[in-house]
């Protein structure tokens, strides 16, 4: 007996085996066709889509890095004040040691007749300053 692989085929199944592969190679679907270019066009709406939305993060990309070169030169001068600023803070706060130690060398040389005089000095300065203030506010409207 032959194996199943040796056996001829039967002329009415090979019949059968070629009209069932023009058949299958010969189906005409007017829907793939359709459907191919259904898919095309969402494809290339959603490609606009993309496009478009790639646009509005280009331009919002560009609006931040306008904004931190902003932020970085704002920092950049206000550093600057600070730095100028402590500048000068340095510089008044050598005057004022210079001139207490000016008051005290005063005073201590001096005695209390200078202590007298610069008590008097402060409490009319500050009697100016009160009556500067009191007759600015009242007629200064």
């Amino acid at each position: 007996m032959l194996d199943p692989m040796h056996r001829r085929p039967n002329r009415s199944s090979r019949n059968s085996n070629s009209d069932n592969m023009h058949r299958n190679n010969n189906n005409y679907n007017p829907g793939s066709l359709e459907s191919g270019r259904h898919n095309d066009t969402n494809a290339n709406i959603l490609e606009q889509q993309n496009n478009e939305r790639v646009s509005e993060l280009s331009d919002q990309v560009a609006r931040l890095k306008g904004l931190t070169i902003d932020i970085g030169n704002e920092v950049r001068e206000h550093n600057s004040l600070l730095d100028d600023m402590g500048d000068g803070f340095s510089g008044v706060s050598n005057l004022l040691g210079n001139s207490l130690k000016r008051i005290g060398t005063m005073l201590e040389s001096g005695g209390a007749k200078h202590m007298c005089y610069m008590v008097a000095f402060v409490v009319g300065v500050m009697v100016f300053l009160y009556w500067i203030v009191t007759y600015k506010g009242t007629s200064g409207a």
